[in-house]
């Protein structure tokens, strides 16, 4: 599922205070229906991408908007300069194989149309120009069971590794407070939770350390 990158998309977006460029790259790692893949991209020079609360919740609109019909979401966190989501690219969707050409596939063209709204609405709003994201969102195949639970740990984290909280609840803008609650959520939390055996278990993983204090590879 890697071939070495040939090529990306690049899109100019031009108005009367602004221009900058999204680019999505083609090639590096295709995204195959069935498969589970780490999504994640900070911002340009590594700056914040998100200022206030307005801004991770108009992010997660975007992505409900643009990327949600053609993924599974199992875990998320957005930081003030980065994010990180775990998905299952869904079943129906397009893969290489059905993508005519260098064209991009539905989800890469999904993708690319999120960035490039939320940038474009970032931008104006604060009255930046240039590019507000690192020009290659990154994404990473999962290969096992144990892989997606670490991940799923790993990106809970986050906020209390880098002190933005104490505790993994206190943290708005994760999907931590969604699996272990009740509510109604977009994540999948049955199935998250059942990877840790319930509830307990999920929140005895985050806990723990030894085997869960893990990273992935950059």
């Amino acid at each position: 599922l890697t071939r070495p990158f040939v090529q990306r998309t690049c899109v100019v977006n031009k108005g009367p205070r602004e221009t900058f460029v999204v680019c999505l790259p083609i090639g590096e790692i295709v995204m195959e229906p069935g498969c589970f893949y780490h999504i994640y991209n900070r911002g340009n020079n590594r700056e914040d991408i998100f200022y206030e609360e307005e801004n991770y919740r108009f992010f997660l609109q975007r992505y409900k908007r643009y990327v949600a019909r053609y993924v599974d979401t199992y875990a998320y966190c957005l930081m003030p300069n980065h994010f990180h989501f775990l998905i299952r690219v869904k079943d129906s969707v397009i893969g290489s194989e059905e993508r005519e050409g260098s064209a991009l596939t539905p989800l890469e063209k999904a993708f690319r149309d999120f960035f490039i709204s939320y940038a474009k609405s970032f931008n104006q709003r604060y009255h930046r120009t240039g590019s507000l994201f690192q020009y290659k969102f990154r994404r990473k195949i999962i290969e096992d069971d144990a892989h997606q639970m670490r991940l799923v740990v790993y990106i809970h984290r986050n906020p209390v590794k880098v002190g933005l909280c104490s505790a993994f609840g206190d943290w708005a803008y994760s999907s931590y407070r969604a699996i272990i609650g009740s509510g109604s959520t977009s994540v999948q939390r049955d199935t998250v939770l059942s990877w840790f055996g319930g509830r307990e278990g999920f929140i005895a993983a985050h806990q723990a350390e030894g085997d869960w204090d893990w990273e992935p590879e950059a």
